[in-house]
This record gives C-alpha cells, structure tokens and sequence, in this order.
C-alpha cells in the first residue's frame, strides 16, 4: 500500500470508527488495514488512533491529522478532475427525507447520471440527524433551518408552505375564513429537534409573519406522524405543499387560510466542515439548487 492510499484509509477509519468498516469500505483485508495503520504510525512516531473493542476513536494527533489529510485528499481529487477534463466521479453518499427524495429528486435523477456518467450516487432516507463522518456519508439535505452548527451548509432553495386540516375536522369545527376565527380551533403540533418545544403556526399577512399558537393535544416531531395525524382529524397542520399534494388533489385534506400562507421553509445541504466540496459533490449540489429555484 503506497502512502496515499495508506491516507485514504486512515481517513476512512477516522470516518467510520472501524477497521472492520473502512477496510470493507475499501476493499481491503482487515489485517492489511491494520499493517498499513501500524506502519503509519510508526513513520510519523505518533500514535493516531484509539482502539477499543467496540469503537476506533483518533487521539488527538490523529484528529489534527485527519484535518489535513482530508484537505489534501480533497484537492488531490480535485487534481485528478481536473486532468479528466474536470469530469467528476465516485460515489456519492446522500442522506435526505424519503419523500423529498421520490418527489424531486428521483424523477430528475436519469438527466444527472447522463451529464455525470462517472459519478454513482447511493441514497439514504431520513429525517434524524446523522453522523455524517461516522456513517460515511458525503452530504445531508434537510427541511427547515438545520440544527447542526458544527456542519458547513449551503442553502438549496425554499419550499412552499401549506395550511391544511381534514374534511371531517372543519365539520366540527367549521373553515376559518380569516385569522380571527382560529380562535377555538386545535393544531397538531411540530417538536422543534433543536428546542423541543412546539413550534407556533405561522400565516404571513401583508408582508409579516404573524406566529399563533393553538391548543395542541397531539404533537409529534416527525413529519409523516403529524400528516397523519391531520388525516384523522386531530387539528391543523403546516408543512411543506409537497407532502400534502396526493390529498389536497384528492379531497382527503383541505387547505386552510390559502390567503395567509405560512413562511415558506429552508432547503439545506449539510457537509463536515473538515471536508473540502468534491467535484462529485460540487455538481450534485449545483443540480439540486437548479431543481428547487424559482420554487
């Protein structure tokens, strides 16, 4: 193993807290993982990583060193690109929300791989905060203002926000007309991941956006739960129009107040700031700005 791979490697353990891991990762017997790890050590004389029998952590000359490492391993990429007439490649590592991920990306996701045809991207669906060194993951997308300060992040686009509430809920409780008659009426409520608390209604009404807080007897901080929860009539609801359209369309929810939207809601990208932006990352990114401008 020559010592650019044998950084590669050390970078990839830091990453994903496993020899097991990283050497799978990259093809490699454990044992040579280990060696190579052994050798490296040796030759700067300093230890660099922790070993336990349930987790690899780096000391803390390992953790100065993978900051460098992958600055350089990042600009060696981007040395390579270059000389491929600047075409990126590898695997992409995407972490976003399953719906956003089927509704936008997915039906754009053939012209991106013909532009792109050495760079293969890998998907994973969620909404809870992930670990992205640990888990090997290049870049997160998330819906809302991210929580993270400790990820670099580029802003993607906004999405449209609705106000809605089932049939049967607006029977017993009748249709506001305007913002006063809100009054009596219940919310589902969205738990902020970064307070823990409720987050209050939001309506923009010439130009301001007026915050209201109603009962709330039901809450949840998971997207899908609390669209279910409209579903069956536990109150209103706002979230991106995106996650509502089948219904909407279909007369399962109704929307309320369109006349007052609520603010429309951040689209994110989420990277370690330890990590230069990849070329494959770079146009990933640029690709799914362009799919959410202008919406």
């Amino acid at each position: 193993m020559d010592h650019l791979d044998g950084l590669r490697l050390f970078a990839r353990i830091v990453e994903r807290r496993s020899f097991t891991a990283a050497a799978s990762d990259l093809a490699l017997p454990r044992s040579t993982a280990t060696e190579a790890i052994r050798r490296l050590e040796a030759r700067l004389g300093a230890r660099l990583l922790e070993r336990t029998t349930r987790v690899v952590t780096p000391t803390l000359d390992g953790r100065h060193f993978y900051e460098r490492c992958v600055a350089i391993l990042a600009d060696i990429e981007d040395a390579e690109a270059t000389l491929r007439s600047g075409e990126p490649h590898g695997l992409l590592r995407v972490d976003a929300p399953g719906l956003l991920t089927r509704t936008f990306l997915l039906p754009e996701l053939p012209a991106f791989l013909e532009r792109h045809p050495k760079v293969d991207v890998q998907f994973g669906q969620s909404e809870r905060l992930v670990d992205l060194v640990r888990e090997g993951v290049d870049c997160a997308i998330r819906v809302g203002e991210p929580a993270d300060s400790a990820l670099a992040m580029r802003r993607l686009g906004a999405l449209p926000e609705v106000t809605v509430a089932s049939p049967a809920y607006l029977d017993r409780r009748g249709t506001p007309g305007a913002i006063g008659d809100l009054d009596g009426h219940e919310m589902v409520g969205f738990v902020s991941s970064r307070t823990g608390e409720i987050l209050p209604l939001e309506f923009v009404i010439e130009g301001e956006t007026r915050r209201i807080v109603l009962l709330s007897r039901t809450a949840s901080n998971d997207a899908d739960t609390n669209a279910d929860l409209a579903r069956l009539g536990f109150g209103l609801v706002q979230a991106p129009r995106y996650r509502f359209e089948p219904e909407l369309a279909d007369g399962t929810l109704v929307e309320v107040l369109p006349q007052f939207p609520p603010s429309p809601t951040a689209l994110s990208a989420l990277f370690p700031q330890t990590r230069q932006v990849t070329p494959r990352l770079r146009v990933f990114l640029d690709w799914v700005a362009g799919l959410f401008r202008g919406a």
